[in-house]
Formats: structure tokens, sequence, C-alpha cells
């Protein structure tokens, strides 16, 4: 059975010994304390806790037109800092967000500068080597997009073109691996984040632009001529996205999972999917129209954090 801290200084006071309020409860919190572990015990000791988020992964983490981060994952990430705050007792838990990349997300959550990355990461068996996942959030396909002006109508089209895809994602190798693509020669070209890569194809130093589906349709509808563009009917694979957070953290993930779980449970996860995947969404009041897959149904319905 725990005992709560306040249970004791309450013990304390009623026995008339407020002399030892003080030590009882810098006790209990010092026992509380050698009790975690990991991030929980890292949370606590800095009073903060770093929430990673991206700067253009529409409409799970971005900014907003006040520069603030947005979207389907941060809100998810948000709940999760709510369950932080209950569990180790910190309702004035400091909460900091911290931009990440692709290149850099995982390295700044193995080396502490962020405790959770809120974003759009594939949950794949190579990366699990590294990190950990929550529960799948998201079920993406990984896709190409050309212009439609463009005489591109198949991976085979690519063909001594430049294609562009994000620093620190696995979309060209997917491309290159794809059996419909053996034998084509294709140039990579590379952003900083999607919003650059989509950039080239937008300014025409690409032709084409491989990423997942949900991403591409973020950027395509808030582009400045969004009928311009067309997916391949080719899908290269499809990925579960998952809440990343470090490794070997017991606790920590059980915290993550059963908060999701209990979002997905309640229907909560679904309301929030409606309202950034199938309604108006900040800056622009874009209505993206991408209603909910089978995959990610039956994901809610059976809760799991599953690999690629």
């Amino acid at each position: 059975m725990m005992i709560r801290p306040d249970s004791i200084t309450a013990l304390a006071r009623a026995l008339g010994l407020t002399g030892l309020v003080g030590a009882l409860a810098a006790s209990f919190s010092c026992a509380l304390a050698q009790d975690l572990g990991g991030t929980l015990k890292k949370v606590r000791e800095a009073g903060t806790i770093v929430v990673g988020h991206r700067d253009s992964s529409i409409p799970f983490s971005y900014l907003d037109d006040r520069q603030a981060p947005v979207g389907y994952s941060v809100e998810l990430c948000l709940r999760i800092v709510e369950a932080v705050k209950d569990t180790l007792k910190m309702p004035a838990l400091k909460v900091q967000m911290q931009a990440v990349t692709s290149s850099n997300r995982i390295p700044l959550l193995q080396n502490g500068t962020v405790d959770l990355e809120c974003g759009s990461t594939t949950n794949s068996i190579e990366r699990q080597r590294q990190v950990a996942f929550g529960l799948t959030t998201f079920v993406t396909n990984v896709k190409v997009v050309v212009k439609k002006s463009s005489a591109i109508q198949s991976l085979a089209d690519l063909n001594g073109k430049p294609v562009a895809t994000t620093s620190g994602t696995t979309s060209v190798q997917l491309l290159r691996a794809h059996e419909k693509a053996k034998g084509i020669d294709f140039r990579e070209i590379y952003g900083k984040d999607h919003a650059e890569s989509f950039l080239l194809l937008e300014n025409d130093r690409a032709a084409a632009f491989v990423m997942d589906d949900i991403l591409i349709a973020g950027l395509v509808a808030n582009s400045r001529n969004a009928k311009d563009y067309r997916f391949l009917d080719e899908v290269l694979r499809t990925e579960p996205y998952g809440i990343m957070i470090r490794k070997d953290d017991p606790a920590f993930k059980k915290l993550v999972d059963d908060t999701l779980a209990s979002l997905m449970r309640s229907g909560e996860v679904a309301r929030l999917y409606a309202r950034w995947f199938t309604s108006p969404i900040p800056p622009r009041s874009i209505n993206l129209e991408f209603p909910m897959s089978k995959e990610l149904a039956e994901a809610i319905r059976s809760p799991n954090d599953r690999g690629i």
C-alpha cells in the first residue's frame, strides 16, 4: 500500500508533531525520488518536461500563425504530460516545447534534451534498437507525389529525374527497394524538413516528392495551387506512427501506453482525429478531408506498439 505524503503530514499535525512535518514530507519526497527511475525521475528532479515537436509535419506537429506548436500528435503528448503531472503530484510542472527535425530527433531523445517526441515518426524495428515507441497513433502509406503537368505516370517514369525527400527519413530507400523501381536511376535531393522538401517539387527542382501520404496531403492542401498535384498509384509501404520515448524505461512507457489506451477507449482519440484530419485546421482553416483508415481504426480497437 502506498502512503501519500499528505496523509503523513496530516497524521503528524494531528499528533501535535508539527516540528516533524517538514522533515517527514522531505523524507517521503526523497524516498519517492529514489523509487522513480528514467524519465520520471529526470522530470521530477528538473521540474520540467521537454516535449519534442516538428515545425511542418501537418497535421501532426507544426507551427500555427502564432508560431506555437499544434497538431494531433502535440495534443496526444499534452495528454501524456497531464498524466505525468498527476503521477508525480506536480500540477505546476513546467512544459518546455523543443523543435526537432527528422535528422536530430533520435539523438536529442537519447541524450536527454527531449523527454518524448511528438511528430510523425514511423515505428520501425531498426529504430527500436535505439528508442522505444508508445502505442500506434496513426497508420500511413508511403507514396510519391508529382505535378499533374508532368509526364510522370508511374515509378518507372522517374528514371533519370531528381526525387526529393527529407533528411533523416527512409522514403528514398523504400523507393529504391520497391520491386517496380528496380533498375530506375534517379537522383536524390534532400530538404531539411518536409516543407523544404515539398518546395523542391513546387519550384521544379525535383520531379517528385516521396513521403508519407498524409504529410504530403497536408503540404499540398496548404500550397499555392493544391490542384496542381497528384499521387502516383503505387504504395511503397504501410507504416505505423508512434510517440517516441527513450529505451529501457518501463515505468514511463507504461504511463505513455496507459494514457493512450485510455484515450482510445474513451473515444477521445477518434475525436482528436476528426478535429485534425476531417475539420478545418489552423492557420488557414483548410480541411484535409482525410478520413480514418481501416488500419488505424483497428489499431485503436486493438492497441499495439508493433513496428515494421
